[in-house]
C-alpha cells in the first residue's frame, strides 16, 4: 500500500495532462475547420455540430443562439456537470462492483471420497475465475460505455448515434494505450510483472483485436453503412463464444485431450478451485512449470480423485496446505517482529497482511480506487479495524454474561486432587472463596467419605465447619493419615463440602438480579468434592506414565511428560527412558531424540521427562512416536538384598530365613507399571488451527467490499477517512484536505446510493440489479450532457466521445489498474482484464444495441443505417495500434526485460512513451479525420 500511495500523485498528474492534451487537440481541430479540405464521399459531415437537439432526458437550453459570454458559461456548466455525473457513476459502479465481487465469491461444499472409502467435505468456488473476469467483472468495468451505447440507440428511435460506439472505441484506446502505458511505468525499480495465465491472455487479446476488425467488416465490407439482423446477432453471439474459448484455454482442453481432474488450493484463500493437472516438461504458459507444486505428485497418471487433498502424503498434500502454511508463516513472522503484542493484535495484523498481499480481482481494485479517490479511506484497514472492534465487543459481552459473579461468593476446593505419602501425618486441603462480598462471614461444612481407603484404618474420619471471616478467601482443612508397615496398593478417600450459609444474610435487604430475582449470598462452587490419594511408602514403587497415549500440539515447543511412582516410595530408584520413532521421526525432523535416567529419591513420587517437539508448520498433522521406560533399579539397597535379587547367584539351597528375605525383597523390588510405553501423537495446535481457519475465512474479499445492512452503508457514506489509516510511526492519520474536499463533493452521491440494497441481500443480486438500473439512468444524462457540450462548443459527437466521455468513464479503471500493477505479483489484473474488457465492450455494447435496432427496423421493413465514416476510420486505426501494442508486450517477456510491466528503466520509459504516443496519434488522427483534414473511408 505504501508504494501505491507514493505513486498516486504521479498517476493523477498523468491523467490530468493527458486530458489537457486531448482537449487541445480537439480545439485545434475545431478551429481548423474554418478552412476544411474538400469533403469525401465517405465522410460528408465535416463540420461540427452547431445546432443542439433535445436529448433523451435533458431538454434544449434556450435560447438556442446564445451570445459568446452565455456560450462560455454553458460550456462550463455542461463540463462541470459531466465531471460531477462521472463521479456519481464511479460511486454507483463501486456498489455495482461490490455486488459482483460477492456474487463471484460464492462457494459450495462438495463431498470427496477418500481412497479408503471414507468421505470428507471441502469448499470449492462456484464461479470459474476466467469466466467471472470476462462476464460480470468486465460488465462491471465497462457498464457505463455499454449502457451509453444501448440507451443512445433506444432513446433515439432505434437510429444509430455516434456517441455510444465512439465512446466504446475511445475507451478501448484509452485502456489499451494509456492504462497499460501507465502500468508499465509505475512498477518499482528493479521489479517486473508478467502475465501468469498466458493462454487466457492470448485468447482475450486475439478477441479484443478481432472484435474491432469484425466491427469494421460489418460497417464497410459485408454491407456498407447497413447493419443486418444477422450481423448484430452474430456480434452478440461472439461474447459467449469468447467466454467459452477463454474457459477452454484456462482448463487447457485445447492443448491436452486427456486430462486428469484434480483440485488445487487457491493460494491466498484456502478455497479449492477445479483445474486440470499438467504433463511433464510443459512450457511455461500459465506462470508455472510442470514440475512445480501444482504438478501431480505420484506421476502415475492415475486419476487422483483429490488424493493430494486428502492423504497429505507427498507433494500433493503439501500443495493443499499452502494457503494455511502461508497464514501460519505470517503469524509466526509477526510474533517474532512484535513479541509484545497479544494474539488478538497479531490476528488483526495478519488479517490485514493477508488481505493486502493476496491476489485480488479487478472488481476489488476498482472499488478501492473509487473509495480512496472519494475520501472513503483504505477499505482493507477499515475492514480489519471493524473486525477487531466486533471481536472485542463480543468478548466484553461474554465477560459480562454472568452479572451475578460480583454479588455471589462461590466456595470450592482449590485444587480438587491431593496426594500424600502414608507417613506424611496429615493431608492439608485448601478451601477458597471467590467473588461476592468478602466483608461477610461465610460458613461451610465438610466431611470425609470412604473410597478405597477406610476411615480408622487408613485415615482419620473428620468433619467440621470452616468459617471464612471478613476478608478471608482461603482456609485449610487437615485430615490425619494413619501409617502402617503393611504393603498395600495406593488408596483414596473423599472430602465433601456442604451447607454454605451467611448468617448476616437474613438481616440484610435482598439483593435483586437484573431479572428481579434475589441472588444468594454464597453458594457451593466447583469442585465441591476433593479426592485425597494415599501413596504407600512400604514398597520401592511401581513406575508408569499417566496413560498409554497422549495428544500434543506441534507448537508446544517442549513437551513435559510425568512419570509416576505409585504403590510405594521407599528408597532411591533409577528409571532409564528413551524415545522411539514412529511415523514421526527423531533427529530434529519432528522431535529431538531424548534418552537418559530419572532418579527418584526416597519418598519422591513424580518426575518429568522433557522432549523437544519441532514445529514444521504442518496443517492437520497426525504423527506419532513413543517414549519408553526401561526396568527400574534400586540404588541404596543392602549388599545382602542385592545378592538375593541377583540373577547370577550360584546354585545353592537357601535357608528358610533367606527364602523369606528373598520373598520380601521381591515384593519390595521396583517394577514397571501398566503404562510403561507412552505413545505421543503430534497434532496441529487446535487453538492455532482455529485461528488460521478463521483468518482464511476472513480473507474473503467479499467480506471486505460487501455490506450487511443499510445502517452500515449510511454510516460509511457520511464518514470521511484518510487514504492510509496509519503513518510510518504507526499512529492513526487524520484525513487530508484532499480527502475532505472529495468527500464533500461526493457526499450527495454517497448518501443517495446508500439506499441501494446491501450486498448480503439475495447473495448480491439485489444490489446488482438496482445498481445497473441507476448506471443506465446516469449514463443517459451523461450522453445528453456530452451532446449538449459538444454542440455548444462546436465539437462532433464522435470527437466528444473519444476525448471527453471515454476519458471520464476510464479514470476509475486507470487508478484500479495502477494499484493492481503495483500490488499484484502478476500483471493479469492490470493487463489481461484490459483486453477482455475491450472485447466485451464491442460484443455487448455494440451487439445488444445494434441487434435490437436492426430487428426493430427489419420489423418495419427498413434497413438499420450506420454510417461508417469516422467510426470505421477510428476502428481501423485502433486495430493497427492495438496490434503494435500487443506485439510490444509480448516482446517484453524476453529474458533481458522479464515481463510486460516494469523492467529496466530505459525499456520502461520507452514502452510508456510508445504507448502514450499511440494514444496521442489516435486522438489526433481521429479528430483530423472527423473534420476532413485527412481522408478517411
Amino acid at each position: 500500500m505504501d508504494r501505491s500511495r507514493t505513486t498516486a500523485p504521479g498517476s493523477s498528474g498523468a491523467c490530468l495532462w493527458l486530458g489537457l492534451v486531448a482537449t487541445a487537440i480537439a480545439f485545434m481541430c475545431t478551429e481548423a475547420r474554418v478552412t476544411p479540405s474538400p469533403p469525401t464521399l465517405a465522410n460528408s459531415t465535416c463540420k461540427g455540430n452547431s445546432k443542439c437537439f433535445a436529448g433523451i432526458l435533458l431538454p434544449i437550453w434556450y435560447p438556442e443562439d446564445p451570445t459568446m459570454g452565455d456560450k462560455i458559461a454553458r460550456v462550463i456548466v455542461y463540463f462541470v456537470a459531466m465531471i460531477y455525473m462521472f463521479l456519481g457513476v464511479s460511486i454507483i459502479a463501486d456498489r455495482f462492483m461490490a455486488s459482483i465481487e460477492v456474487i463471484t465469491s460464492q462457494e459450495k461444499e462438495i463431498i470427496i471420497k477418500r481412497p479408503n472409502g471414507e468421505t470428507t467435505s471441502t469448499t470449492i468456488r462456484v464461479w470459474n475465475e476466467t469466466v467471472s473476469n470476462l462476464t460480470l467483472m468486465a460488465l462491471g468495468s465497462s457498464a457505463p460505455e455499454i449502457m451509453l451505447s444501448v440507451i443512445e440507440v433506444c432513446g433515439k428511435g432505434f437510429d444509430a448515434g455516434e456517441l455510444g460506439p465512439s465512446t466504446i472505441v475511445g475507451s478501448a484506446a484509452f485502456n489499451m494505450f494509456v492504462i497499460v502505458g501507465l502500468c508499465v511505468s509505475v512498477i518499482p525499480d528493479g521489479e517486473v510483472r508478467k502475465v501468469k495465465h498466458l493462454r487466457v491472455f492470448f485468447v482475450t487479446a486475439a478477441w479484443s483485436v478481432f472484435a474491432y476488425i469484425w466491427l469494421y467488416v460489418i460497417l464497410a465490407v459485408f454491407s456498407p453503412d447497413v447493419v443486418h439482423v444477422w450481423e448484430g446477432l452474430l456480434t452478440l453471439a461472439f461474447f459467449p463464444i469468447c467466454v467459452i474459448l477463454a474457459w477452454i484455454a484456462d482448463r487447457r482442453l485445447l492443448f491436452y485431450k486427456y486430462m486428469h481432474k484434480k483440485y488445487r488450493t487457491d493460494k491466498h484463500r484456502g478455497v479449492i478451485i477445479e483445474t486440470e493437472t499438467e504433463r511433464a516438461k510443459s512450457i511455461e504458459m500459465d506462470g508455472k512449470m510442470a514440475n512445480s507444486h501444482f504438478a501431480a505428485a505420484d506421476g502415475t497418471g492415475v486419476p487422483s480423485n483429490l488424493v493430494g487433498l486428502i492423504d497429505g502424503g507427498g507433494g500433493g498434500g503439501k500443495e493443499v496446505d499452502e494457503s494455511r502454511r502461508d497464514m501460519i508463516r505470517i503469524l509466526k513472522d509477526l510474533k517474532q517482529k512484535h513479541p509484545e503484542k497479544d494474539l488478538d493484535q497479531l490476528v488483526e495484523m495478519a488479517n490485514y497482511y493477508a488481505l493486502s498481499h493476496q491476489q485480488k480481482s479487478r472488481a476489488f481494485y476498482r472499488i478501492q480506487a473509487t473509495r480512496m479517490m472519494t475520501g472513503a479511506g483504505n477499505i482493507l484497514k477499515k475492514h480489519v479495524a471493524e473486525q477487531a472492534k466486533r471481536s472485542a465487543s463480543v468478548q466484553e459481552v461474554h465477560v459480562e454474561g454472568e452479572p451475578e459473579a460480583e454479588f455471589v461468593s462461590r466456595i470450592s476446593f482449590e485444587p480438587a486432587v491431593y496426594q500424600c505419602l502414608e507417613n506424611c501425618g496429615a493431608a492439608v486441603l485448601t478451601v477458597s472463596r471467590r467473588g461476592g462480598d468478602v466483608s461477610k462471614t461465610v460458613y461451610v461444612d465438610y466431611k470425609t467419605e470412604d473410597g478405597s481407603a477406610n476411615a480408622g484404618a487408613d485415615y482419620e474420619f473428620t468433619e467440621g465447619t470452616v468459617a471464612f471471616k471478613p476478608g478471608e478467601v482461603l482456609k485449610e482443612i487437615a485430615i490425619g493419615i494413619i501409617d502402617d508397615d503393611i504393603f498395600e496398593e495406593d488408596e483414596h478417600f473423599f472430602v465433601r463440602l456442604s451447607n454454605v450459609r451467611v448468617p448476616e444474610a437474613e438481616e440484610d435487604e435482598e439483593m435483586l438480579s437484573p431479572n428481579s430475582l434475589p441472588y444468594p449470598k454464597a453458594v457451593l462452587g466447583f469442585p465441591a468434592v476433593a479426592t485425597v490419594t494415599i501413596l504407600d511408602d512400604d514398597h520401592a514403587g511401581i513406575f508408569t506414565f499417566e496413560s498409554d497415549s497422549v495428544h500434543i500440539s506441534e507448537s508446544i515447543g517442549i513437551m513435559e511428560v510425568k512419570v509416576l511412582r505409585t504403590s510405594g516410595a521407599r528408597g532411591t530408584v533409577i528409571v532409564p527412558f528413551r524415545t522411539m520413532d514412529g511415523l514421526a521421526k527423531g533427529g530434529g525432523e519432528d522431535f529431538e531424540d531424548t534418552y537418559g535416567e530419572l532418579e527418584f529419591k526416597n519418598d519422591e513420587t513424580c518426575k518429568t521427562v522433557q522432549v523437544k517437539i519441532i514445529d514444521d508448520e504442518e496443517y492437520e498433522k497426525n504423527k506419532n512416536f513413543f517414549l519408553e521406560l526401561a526396568e527400574p533399579r534400586m540404588v541404596d539397597m543392602s549388599l545382602q538384598k542385592a545378592l538375593l535379587l541377583a540373577g547370577d547367584v550360584p546354585d545353592r539351597k537357601l535357608s528358610s530365613e533367606e527364602e523369606e528375605a528373598k520373598r520380601i525383597a521381591e515384593m519390595g523390588k521396583p517394577i514397571l507399571g501398566e503404562h510403561s510405553k507412552l505413545e505421543v501423537i503430534i497434532e496441529e495446535s487446535y487453538e492455532f488451527k482455529n485461528t488460521v481457519d478463521k483468518l482464511i475465512k476472513k480473507t474473503n474479499l467479499a467480506l471486505v467490499v460487501g455490506t450487511n445492512s443499510w445502517r452500515d452503508q449510511f454510516m460509511e457514506a457520511i464518514t470521511v477517512s484518510a487514504d492510509e489509516d496509519e503513518d510510518d510511526t504507526g499512529e492513526e492519520r487524520l484525513p487530508s484536505c484532499f480527502d475532505y474536499v472529495m468527500h464533500f463533493l461526493t457526499v450527495f452521491w454517497k448518501v443517495l446510493f446508500a439506499c441501494v440494497p446491501p450486498t448480503d441481500y439475495w447473495n448480491g443480486w439485489a444490489c446488482f440489479i438496482i445498481s445497473i438500473v441507476i448506471i443506465g439512468f446516469l449514463t443517459a444524462i451523461i450522453g445528453d450532457l456530452a451532446s449538449h457540450f459538444g454542440c455548444t462548443i462546436g465539437l462532433k459527437d464522435s470527437v466528444t466521445a473519444v476525448v471527453f466521455v471515454a476519458l471520464g468513464t476510464s479514470v476509475p479503471d486507470t487508478f484500479a489498474s495502477k494499484v493492481s500493477a503495483v500490488q499484484d505479483t502478476y500483471a493479469d489484473a492490470s493487463i489481461g482484464n484490459v483486453t477482455g474488457s475491450n472485447a466485451v465492450n464491442v460484443f455487448l455494447g455494440i451487439g445488444v444495441a445494434w441487434s435490437v435496432a436492426a430487428i426493430y427496423h427489419r420489423w418495419h421493413g427498413r434497413d438499420f443505417v450506420v454510417h461508417a465514416g469516422t467510426l470505421a476510420f477510428s476502428v481501423t486505426l485502433f486495430t493497427i495500434f492495438a496490434f503494435l501494442a500487443i506485439s510490444v508486450l509480448l516482446y517484453r517477456r524476453r529474458p533481458h526485460i522479464g515481463g510486460e510491466l516494469g523492467g529496466p528503466r530505459g525499456y520502461r520509459f520507452m514502452t510508456s512513451a510508445f504507448f502514450f504516443g499511440l494514444w496521442f496519434l489516435y486522438i489526433l488522427l481521429s479528430s483530423l479525420e472527423a473534420y476532413c483534414h485527412i481522408e478517411g473511408f
